[in-house]
């Protein structure tokens, strides 16, 4: 039946940043569609939250995914508990709001080692494993509209962004006929509780009105598209980046 067509009865999904924001309701998508879902994020206090709220089968690690030690032990853990997971949100990411001008290097440095080096090192070695297994499985990156345009006083976010833009394309082409999938969502301005007061200052308000259809997504309407990734409906899908963003990208110049 094609309502089954999105069920992960049986698959292991991985999701980083699992602590809060999109990896949070992640993860709640990921369970209710019948996976065992492996939670991980730095703040363990706000897994151990998560994990009551889930009624499927969960796990909780701790992970600092700039730390190539932390990384590695997390994948002992999993090979241990499941042999290998098949599906990996690469979630975790931070920012930094301030103009190109006020940026200093170690700034940079954070944002970029978080969210490209820090997907990197968690895709790499997920699917080393895979790899090693000779297993198929899914890689679904969080991108961003913003790797693929720009805005202000989001340099060093974009350019992390573009980098995991291009780093999903390479590793699709390389890994495809092993029967590893890797694909990427962007999303576009999405209404989260990290970011509800901010879209209720003036500022916010002006990002709202730029999006053609007038209004903030909702986490929800991302679970469509990562079900899809996620699941065997995609089969024939890689390298692929998807926009989710209420028509943003095509703004006129």
């Amino acid at each position: 039946m094609a309502t089954d067509i999105f069920d992960l009865s049986g698959k292991v999904a991985l999701i980083t940043g699992a602590s809060s924001g999109l990896g949070r309701h992640f993860s709640k998508t990921l369970s209710e569609a019948g996976a065992t879902v492996i939670l991980s994020a730095r703040r363990m206090d706000n897994l151990v939250e998560l994990q009551k709220e889930l009624n499927g089968k969960s796990h909780i690690f701790s992970l600092d995914v700039t730390s190539t030690e932390s990384v590695k032990k997390l994948f002992e853990e999993i090979k241990k508990e499941f042999g290998s997971a098949d599906i990996l949100v690469n979630n975790a990411g931070v920012n930094d709001t301030r103009k190109f001008k006020d940026l200093d290097e170690q700034s940079w440095n954070y944002v970029l080692e978080t969210n490209l080096n820090g997907a990197y090192r968690v895709a790499k070695t997920f699917t080393d494993l895979l790899l090693e297994q000779k297993k198929p499985g899914s890689v679904i990156n969080i991108a961003s509209i913003l790797g693929l345009r720009v805005g202000l006083n989001l340099t060093s976010y974009a350019a992390a962004k573009a980098g995991l833009v291009q780093l999903t394309k390479s590793m699709a082409l390389e890994l495809a006929r092993s029967g590893i999938r890797v694909n990427a969502i962007a999303p576009g301005y999405i209404l989260t509780e990290i970011n509800d007061d901010f879209f209720k200052t003036e500022d916010g308000q002006s990002y709202i009105k730029s999006i053609p259809m007038n209004r903030l997504g909702l986490e929800s309407e991302l679970d469509g598209l990562l079900l899809l990734l996620a699941s065997d409906a995609s089969s024939f899908m890689t390298g692929s980046i998807i926009p989710v963003d209420g028509g943003h990208l095509v703004n006129p110049l």
